[in-house]
């Protein structure tokens, strides 16, 4: 049996950088500051993160993400069919992203949020188009 240790997620904050900005067309290498990997948790894994901008389109076709506000707020977009619909969270507020469903980030004025995500993560600069299978 493995020995936990709690972890502190307002210390692992202070090893992230902000990043300003962030949009669709941002590297991997401008936002690799802006995130941690806290821990592995069943067959996903624990994530901080702490930004302003807009995101990418990104789904989880192994399971569901979890997405928490720990500070800040967010829009957090979820693609069904061709409809956008739009979900706002607040400091303390969580959201479930269910498996497989393109979602994106709306976070104009700032936001830490932790979340739970399943590997792998698939991305779309541009709005995907979902078909009917």
């Amino acid at each position: 049996m493995t020995k936990s240790a709690a972890i502190s997620i307002k210390k692992e904050f202070t090893k992230i950088n902000h990043v300003e900005n962030r949009t669709p067309h941002s590297s991997n290498e401008a936002m690799k500051d802006a995130f941690i990997k806290l821990s592995d948790f069943n067959n996903s894994a624990i994530y901080l993160s702490d930004y302003s901008g807009f995101s990418e389109w990104e789904r989880h076709p192994s399971g569901d993400e979890l997405v928490q506000v720990i500070e800040g707020e967010t829009t957090l977009v979820l693609l069904e069919g061709d409809i956008e619909h739009k979900n706002r969270l607040m400091l303390g507020e969580l959201l479930v992203v269910p498996q497989g469903v393109w979602h994106r980030f709306e976070s104009p004025k700032g936001l830490k949020v932790l979340t739970i995500t399943p590997p792998p993560t698939e991305h779309s600069i541009t709005k995907p188009t979902t078909f009917c299978e």
